[in-house]
């Protein structure tokens, strides 16, 4: 009929080549739909990211179908996370192994691991197009109309669904009207590496998280005698970054704590980045014709990490939820929304409960003193952190009596 949209092109149309992105694409390309990823960047990049994995992200790796030798290649063995806080001993969380390293964390060395993810896409048969950006999107009776900017101008691409993987500052999430700020105070962030060789022959060395004034930081060993240093600072902190800069707060902080002052003249192996506000919050992540997976889903910072094995499994649940739609089940989507709350939701509670009590470091300095003292209470936190047993377990009245007893 004259003057109709456009039919579109391809079924899906995923925004952001991350993790998450890219696995998504992975799988719904695995399963014959036809899939375009657009990634802003011409080839990887270092930027402001999470590192350090519980096994659960290994294993939903392997669901992926990742090839064993790439998770090798790009995974350090961690033992444990030493959680160290000042007035109180440090304890280490294991995350449920047993000594063995049957089932160890591992720090991601994401030079590896990102490309390896993408390729991955590509070879099930999705398309990806770098160095394009998104720059809006909206809905419309005919679907969804993604606006991108590359070399050759701007142009709009339609699809049946778009999904949004495009981190914490979404472009899809913004353009929806549906991002909304996050239910903690906002936060800086800071991320880089430095070289720490190793001693041959010895043990694999844990990951550090490190309570500092108005902040922490975390230490995640990734292959190739590199640290991975992830600071993370409240409000205090940002005049001086404005008139610091941040090698010189970074290296400020490092000397701060007695724990890692060693590192604070450490060699760097990359540029510092950063990341503002950490914590982004969605009021929905389904609409007519869209999804959002990752980041772009919502992310709050959890202390000890495991963003990746919540974009892995949003990855998973998506592309159920997506692949049912294009089937024809118009309720898929909806199905997508209540399957995140369901997994996710108490996850956050725990969280937002790690980080009041950050917020307080009297309090946090009382229940650290209690994990490093109770061996059941603290392989519960670990497992709950590590996203290997639900974390309504530490919700559980009979449980908070236990941490928080006197």
């Amino acid at each position: 009929m004259s003057g109709s949209a456009p039919r579109p092109s391809v079924d899906v149309l995923v925004v952001g080549g991350g993790p998450a992105g890219a696995s998504v694409a992975a799988l719904l390309a695995t399963r014959g739909h036809k899939v375009v990823v657009v990634e802003r960047t011409p080839s990887y990049r270092w930027r402001a990211c999470g590192v350090f994995a519980s096994p659960a992200a290994v294993d939903a790796l392997r669901r992926i179908r990742l090839a064993n030798d790439v998770i090798r290649a790009s995974a350090q063995v961690i033992p444990a996370m030493r959680v160290e806080a000042p007035a109180s001993p440090p304890f280490r969380l294991t995350y449920g192994d047993d000594g063995s390293l049957r089932a160890p964390a591992v720090g991601f060395d994401r030079s590896i691991l990102d490309p390896a993810l993408l390729d991955l896409s590509a070879a099930r048969g999705a398309e990806v197009r770098r160095a394009v950006t998104c720059t809006n999107v909206r809905t419309t009776p005919a679907g969804p109309v993604v606006t991108v900017r590359d070399t050759g101008g701007t142009s709009d691409l339609r699809a049946r669904l778009v999904i949004g993987a495009d981190g914490i500052r979404s472009v899809v999430a913004r353009s929806l009207g549906v991002a909304a700020p996050a239910r903690i105070g906002r936060r800086v962030g800071l991320t880089y590496h430095v070289a720490v060789p190793s001693r041959p022959g010895a043990p694999a060395p844990d990951a550090r998280m490190v309570v500092v004034r108005d902040g922490y930081v975390g230490l995640a060993p990734v292959p190739g005698d590199r640290v991975n240093v992830g600071i993370v600072l409240g409000r205090s902190w940002w005049r001086m970054l404005a008139s610091d800069g941040a090698e010189r707060v970074a290296r400020r902080v490092l000397g701060e704590a007695d724990a890692i002052r060693t590192l604070a003249n450490a060699e760097a192996c990359d540029r510092i980045a950063g990341a503002s506000p950490i914590g982004h919050r969605v009021v929905r992540r389904t609409g007519p014709g869209w999804l959002l997976v990752g980041d772009a889903a919502g992310f709050l910072d959890p202390f000890t990490g495991e963003g990746l094995h919540r974009a892995l499994v949003s990855a998973e649940l998506a592309a159920t939820a997506v692949d049912a739609f294009l089937r024809g089940e118009p309720d898929a989507l909806a199905r997508y929304e209540r399957a995140m709350r369901a997994r996710f939701a108490a996850k956050d509670v725990v969280s937002l409960v790690v980080q009041a009590f950050l917020a307080r470091p009297s309090l946090f300095g009382y229940a650290a003193r209690r994990l490093a003292a109770r061996d059941d209470v603290r392989e519960t936190m670990g497992r709950v952190m590590g996203d290997l047993t639900p974390a309504s377990r530490a919700l559980d009245p009979r449980y908070l009596a236990a941490l928080l007893r006197p």
